[in-house]
């Protein structure tokens, strides 16, 4: 895969952000870097980037489609349900001593996915 400027600009701009973007939040932040993206070319390079395993899609309850870097280890997302910022969490996690246990009915654990929803730092009230 070629490394152009536009696929440097949407890598940076992942990168830097304090969460998972949509696409059209990549195509905001991507373009203070890179004049000359548009929204086609975002996708376009978002789809090569998922293929060549550097970044990976993020998937929040009947949200877009979000995107961040690969490699970044199991971690969890916090939804401010007032800004609709999606941030990512490093703090150990709170479920993982579910993995491999066999709960009530037979469902056996095998990974998971967590977002927590609250209100962020800049939008909390106090």
């Amino acid at each position: 895969m070629r490394n152009t400027s536009q696929r440097r600009a949407i890598l940076r701009a992942l990168d830097e952000a304090p969460g998972p973007l949509t696409p059209n939040q990549v195509l905001e932040r991507a373009s203070a870097i890179q004049a000359s993206l548009g929204l086609a070319t975002v996708y376009r390079n978002l789809a090569a980037l998922e293929e060549a395993g550097e970044v990976v899609p993020v998937h929040l309850p009947n949200e877009t489609r979000r995107y961040e870097p690969a490699g970044r280890g199991h971690h969890h997302h916090f939804r401010c349900e007032a800004c609709e910022g999606v941030f990512e969490l490093t703090t150990t996690c709170p479920v993982a001593v579910l993995e491999g246990v066999t709960l009530p009915g037979g469902f056996e654990v095998r990974g998971h996915a967590l977002t927590l929803y609250g209100r962020c730092p800049d939008c909390s009230d106090g």
